[in-house]
């Protein structure tokens, strides 16, 4: 697992490893979980890579702007662990 401060880190940590997922929240410093998700989804070298965005924002507004850039996947916090798992396990047993 390999985890990043913000939205810019996380960018810096993709060109050094791709991973399987990607967990984004809404709210972080300097680039927030919609820009890296839109930055991820028009960068051919990362836009596969399956995103599950986790945020405390469950209203109907966020979670369609999440689904339009593309986000496979919009979990409210709190969110149940077994979710999460599954969740991952879908994207990444294909």
């Amino acid at each position: 697992m390999i985890t990043a401060k913000d939205g810019v880190d996380a960018i810096a940590q993709l060109h050094e490893s791709i991973p399987d997922v990607m967990l984004l929240d809404v709210e972080m410093p300097r680039m927030d979980g919609f820009e890296l998700a839109t930055h991820m989804r028009d960068d051919d070298k990362f836009k596969n890579i399956p995103i599950i965005m986790i945020t405390s924002r469950t209203g109907d507004k966020h979670r369609e702007r999440a689904m339009k850039i593309g986000v496979n996947e919009y979990m409210g916090k709190p969110y149940q662990e077994n979710d999460l798992i599954a969740n991952i396990k879908k994207m990444t047993e294909s």
